[in-house]
C-alpha cells in the first residue's frame, strides 16, 4: 500500500508512510451554539506514530483545537 492520497501529520505536517501503523486519525464533530454536533461536519487531525510514541499527542492536539477555535484557554506554549 502507498500513501496516495498524501496524508500529513496534523502536528509535524510530515507523510503518514504505510508502514506507520501508530498514526491514528480523530474527528472531533462541530458542534452548534446549543452544544450538539451537526450531523456530518466535523475536524479532522492525524497524528503519526513519531508524534505518539514520544508522548506528544495530547499537547499536539490540544495546540491545534484551540487554534482552530474548538478549545479555549488549554494551549499556552511555555519556553
Amino acid at each position: 500500500m502507498e500513501n496516495d492520497k498524501g496524508v500529513l501529520c496534523s502536528a509535524t505536517n510530515r507523510i503518514i508512510k504505510a508502514k506507520d501503523h501508530a498514526s491514528v486519525q480523530i474527528n472531533v464533530a462541530n458542534v452548534d451554539e446549543n452544544g450538539r454536533a451537526i450531523a456530518g461536519d466535523n475536524t479532522t487531525y492525524v497524528l503519526s506514530g513519531y508524534v505518539r510514541s514520544r508522548g506528544e499527542a495530547d499537547d499536539s492536539l490540544n495546540r491545534l483545537a484551540q487554534a482552530d477555535g474548538i478549545l479555549k484557554n488549554v494551549f499556552s506554549y511555555s519556553r
